[in-house]
């Protein structure tokens, strides 16, 4: 299972309020449904799942944008592919948690 952490902007949209891009790219990720997992954050949103399907929503998220208006999309993708053991968003949370306790 891979974890993902994708920012995606538009350019040249005339605003700069970007929320209701954000609101249609948490639309992409639930019609995904099963194969990926997601948190939203405040600057990024976090996907967990298998490689390909991680990939293709981003495919989708990325040209959401276009959909909307946007002249240009700026996507920035960082994939941990770890194969050693299982890793989830959770457990990688729960690793530093159990580090700061001591």
């Amino acid at each position: 299972m891979a974890i993902a952490q994708v920012t995606i902007v538009p350019i040249g949209t005339g605003s700069t309020s970007l929320s209701g891009y954000v609101a249609e790219l948490q639309r992409v990720l639930e019609r995904a449904g099963g194969p990926v997992r997601y948190e939203l954050t405040a600057m990024s949103t976090i996907i967990e799942g298998e490689l390909e399907d991680i990939l293709q929503v981003v495919r989708e998220m990325h040209e959401a944008p276009f959909a909307q208006g946007a002249l240009r999309v700026s996507t920035t993708l960082t994939i941990d592919d770890r194969r050693d053991k299982a890793a989830s968003i959770r457990s990688k949370v729960e690793s530093v948690e159990r580090k700061l306790r001591g």
